[in-house]
C-alpha cells in the first residue's frame, strides 16, 4: 500500500528542494577521475544552500550540520552490527559489543531491553545521537524482525535517509522489501550497505541486478569487492579511485586502513592475484553500464549508492558515514494539515514519533521521542500539545545514545529529543509554540492478531490496566477494551509482539498474565459524518464494538464477509483499515 509523503506539498519532492535551494542542478558539477581509459560514476555535490530566513537564535550552518538517519534491513542481515561500528568509528563508543557474544556479557549498545540482551535481536527502535566530523548524526535503529514493522514505519517518518543493509548471501529478502516500499512512498533516500563479504556470498554483480530489479531503484556502486569469503582482501573505491585493503578486526576502530592509490593491473595481480583480475573486469563492466550518480535521483529516491564490506570486522563503515554526510540531505519540509512546515521558520515546531515506556526501570519513566520539525529547541521554553491544547515547560528534556541519555538545553531541525512525561505526550502529537498544527503521516495499522489477557494475580489487575495503557500508548501492542465487558484484547501484526508484551510485564511491571487465543481475526475503526448513525451502529453490534488506546470505536470480526456484511447494512459508515493517531481516519491525499 503506498502511503504518502510527509515531505511532499502536492507539487513534488523534487521541485519543493529546488525552490528551497537544497538541490540546484547548475551545481551537479562533474567530478570524474580517469582511470585506464575508464570513468568513475561520482559527481561530489555542492554543500547544500538553505534560504537564510531564520531567526538570529538559529544559526543556517546548525541546521546543514544535521543528518537524521535510519538503518534498516531484514532480520539478521546485519543492521545492529552496523549500527554499533557506525557509533565506533564516530567515537561516541571505545568499544563495541558483539550482538551475539553473550558469554562476553557485552551486548550492543542499542539493544538495552532485557529480552533483546537474551535473543540477541531488535525488537525496539533505539536513538542516538553523536558528532562525526562537523556534522551531528541523529542514527535510529529499527527492529528488523517483520513482528515490529509498525515500530519501523514509524521511525521512518522521522528521518530524511536511510541505510539499507543486505546481507550478501541471501540478496534481497523480504521485510527489505517491504521496509523500501515505505521508503519509496515517502521518497526517502537510501544508501545501500551489502554485507558480509567475509563470508561466501552471491555474486555482485546478481546483487546489483536483483536491487535494480526487486527494489525498483538504481543501484550505483562507489565501491566494488575484491573476492570474497575467505579470499576477501579489500574493495576498490570507484569514485576515489583506490583499493581499500581488508584487515579484520572486531571489537575497535583500531588504526588507519592500508590504501593503495591508483594501483596499475601489474601491482594489482601481484598483490591480490586472480581476485584483481575478475574485480577489474567488473569493474569496467559497470562503469560502462551503470549511470552516472545523480544527486537529485537519490535525494528523489530513485538511486542509491551501494557499498560493499563487512561490519563485523569494521570494514566499509567510515566509508557509510563519509558519504551520508556527503550526500544525504539536511532537514526538509514536513507536511501538516494546514500547510507545509520548512525546518528554517522561526517557530519551534517538534513531532512525537515514538513513545518508550521502563527505559529507566528504577524510575518507571515514559520518554516520548520528539523530532524537530523548525525552529530552534530551548530548554524551558514554553510548548503546546495541539491535540489537547495544553501548555507546559520543557525544563527535563534529553538526548540519547541508545538508554543512555544527557540532558539538553538546545536543539535544532533533525534532531530527536526526549521528554520524560506522565502521559501529557502522545504518539503523533505535535508539539509548537503557540500555532495549531496537526503532523500527518503516522497511521496505526489494523491487527492481523488477537489474543486476550488475563492477570494471574486478581490483586495485579489495576497494575494490568495501567501497564497495558502505558505499553498501548507506545505503540507496542495495540489494546481494545470491548464495550460489553470482558476480557482485554490485544492486537498484534506477528505473535512476536505477545511474547515480547508477556514478558514486559513480567519484567517491567511484575504482573504475570495469561494470554490465550481470542476468536476474532481482524477489525476495522469505525467513522461516520452523522455522530447518531455512528451511536445507532455501535449500540446495533455492542457485541462486536470495542474501544482502542485512543478511544476510537472498533468493530472486530471473524471473517471478512461479516465487515463486508456490516458494511451493506450500514453504507453510511466508514470501515477504515488504518487511522491516526487521534483516532481519526488515516487521509491518504493530504
Amino acid at each position: 500500500m503506498a502511503l504518502p509523503s510527509p515531505h511532499s506539498d502536492g507539487e513534488g519532492f523534487r521541485e519543493t528542494l529546488i525552490a528551497g535551494g537544497f538541490v540546484s542542478a547548475r551545481n551537479r558539477a562533474a567530478a570524474r577521475v580517469s582511470a585506464r581509459g575508464w570513468t568513475s560514476v561520482y559527481h561530489r555535490p555542492r554543500a547544500a544552500q538553505i534560504p537564510n530566513i531564520l531567526p538570529n537564535t538559529m544559526s543556517v550552518a546548525e541546521l546543514k550540520r544535521r543528518r537524521t538517519f535510519a538503518v534498516i534491513s531484514h532480520p539478521d542481515a546485519g543492521k545492529t552490527t552496523l549500527t554499533e561500528k557506525l557509533l565506533l568509528f564516530s567515537g561516541a563508543i571505545q568499544i563495541a559489543g558483539t550482538v551475539k557474544g553473550r558469554k562476553s556479557n557485552r551486548y550492543a549498545t542499542s539493544d538495552w531491553m532485557e529480552i533483546e540482551k537474551q535473543r540477541g535481536i531488535s525488537v525496539a527502535s533505539s536513538v542516538m545521537q553523536f558528532e562525526y566530523g562537523d556534522a551531528v548524526i541523529n542514527l535510529l535503529d529499527t527492529p528488523g524482525h517483520e513482528d515490529f514493522s509498525e515500530d519501523t514505519y514509524r521511525v521512518l517518518t522521522a528521518v530524511d535517509a536511510a541505510v539499507m543493509v543486505i546481507d550478501g548471501a541471501n540478496g534481497v529478502e523480504a521485510q527489505t522489501l517491504k521496509l523500501l516500499e515505505v521508503c519509496r512512498s515517502r521518497r526517502t533516500p537510501i544508501v545501500t550497505f551489502i554485507n558480509k563479504l567475509d563470508r561466501e556470498v552471491r555474486a555482485p554483480l546478481d546483487l546489483l541486478d536483483e536491487i535494480e530489479q526487486h527494489l525498483g531503484v538504481s543501484a550505483v556502486p562507489f565501491t566494488w569487492p575484491i573476492g570474497m569469503g575467505k579470499e576477501f582482501q579489500g574493495v576498490y573505491d570507484v569514485t576515489r579511485d583506490q583499493v581499500r585493503v581488508f584487515r579484520a578486526g572486531q571489537d575497535t576502530a583500531g588504526g588507519a586502513v592500508e590504501t593503495l592509490s591508483s594501483p596499475n593491473d601489474e601491482e594489482g595481480e601481484r598483490r591480490f592475484g586472480f581476485a584483481w583480475k575478475k574485480a577489474k573486469e567488473e569493474i569496467d563492466l559497470i562503469c560502462a553500464a551503470t549511470p552516472s550518480f545523480d544527486r537529485e535521483a537519490f535525494l528523489a529516491g530513485q538511486q542509491s549508492p551501494v557499498l560493499f564490506g563487512s561490519a563485523i570486522n569494521n570494514f566499509g563503515v567510515k566509508e557509510i558515514l563519509d558519504a551520508l554526510v556527503e550526500l544525504a540531505p539536511p532537514p526538509s519540509m514536513r507536511m501538516a494539515v494546514q500547510r507545509p512546515v520548512q525546518p528554517d521558520e522561526a517557530k519551534f515546531t517538534g513531532v512525537v514519533f515514538k513513545v518508550q515506556a521502563n527505559m529507566d526501570l528504577a524510575h518507571r519513566d515514559r520518554v516520548a521521542f520528539i523530532r524537530v520539525c523548525s525552529g530552534r529547541f530551548e530548554r524551558g521554553m514554553a510548548l503546546k500539545v495541539t491535540r489537547s491544547g495544553k501548555t507546559f515547560r520543557a525544563n527535563n528534556v534529553v538526548t540519547f545514545l541508545s538508554q543512555r541519555r544527557e540532558t539538553v538545553s538546545e536543539a535544532y531541525p533533525g534532531d530527536i529529543i526526549g521528554i520524560p512525561n506522565h502521559g501529557t505526550l502522545s504518539l503523533g502529537d505535535t508539539l509548537t509554540e503557540g500555532e495549531m498544527l496537526q503532523f500527518v503521516g503516522l497511521p496505526f495499522f489494523a491487527p492481523e492478531i488477537f489474543q486476550t489477557v488475563e492477570v494471574v494475580d486478581p490483586m495485579r489487575a489495576k497494575q494490568l490496566g495501567e501497564a497495558l495503557k502505558q505499553l498501548g500508548e507506545e505503540g507496542a501492542i495495540q489494546v481494545f477494551r470491548p464495550a460489553h465487558g470482558g476480557s482485554i484484547i490485544l492486537g498484534a501484526v506477528g505473535q512476536l509482539q505477545f511474547e515480547v508484551v508477556s514478558h514486559r510485564l513480567s519484567a517491567e511491571y511484575k504482573v504475570d498474565v495469561r494470554i490465550m487465543p481470542a476468536r476474532y481475526r481482524m477489525s476495522r475503526w469505525v467513522t461516520c459524518s452523522d455522530p447518531s448513525e455512528l451511536r445507532r451502529f455501535t449500540d446495533a453490534y455492542a457485541a462486536r464494538m470495542a474501544l482502542d488506546a485512543a478511544n476510537a470505536p472498533t468493530y472486530l470480526a471473524s471473517h471478512i464477509s461479516e465487515i463486508e456484511v456490516a458494511q451493506k447494512a450500514w453504507p453510511n459508515i466508514v470501515f477504515n483499515e488504518l487511522r491516526e493517531h487521534s483516532g481519526a481516519p488515516f487521509k491518504k491525499n493530504m
